[in-house]
């Protein structure tokens, strides 16, 4: 939930910027992202196929959080990041696995910053997440 929070405000048709010459002309967006969790068409493509889920959309909340967890089990198969471990999951959605182990967010400095903002919230929801226990069944 943290990282389509941060990708989207939870905003369904969530688009990135668009590129612009001398920040006035348009070219087009920035990339082909779309959506909950901003999922590029190649990698919405390869979840659509390889999760067996053809008619998933991006703009669509069950579709995306599908997609985060299917992508965390694939980051953490392929770059052994741990799915309890927010800040360097976000890294790895981010950047991609590849980029990830290839360490490309070194020279991004701002995304670090991202990526601790994205493990605060995911640790607050884990805690929001614990005190809603689940009440106890009266026994008869």
């Amino acid at each position: 939930m943290a990282v389509l929070h941060q990708e989207s405000r939870f905003r369904a048709r969530a688009r990135p910027d668009w590129r612009t010459v001398l920040g006035v002309i348009p070219l087009g967006p920035a990339s082909s992202a779309y959506g909950y969790g901003q999922v590029k068409v190649g990698t919405w493509d390869d979840y659509r196929r390889l999760a067996r889920r053809p008619d998933a959309r991006r703009d669509r909340f069950e579709d995306a959080v599908d997609f985060v967890g299917w992508y965390a089990d694939v980051i953490e198969r392929s770059a052994g990041v741990a799915k309890n471990d927010a800040f360097h999951l976000y890294l790895a959605y981010h950047e991609g696995p590849t980029g990830f182990e290839r360490r490309s967010f070194d020279a991004k400095p701002w995304l670090l910053g991202v990526a601790q903002k994205v493990k605060e919230r995911a640790d607050l929801y884990g805690q929001q997440r614990r005190q809603c226990a689940v009440p106890a069944v009266a026994s008869r």
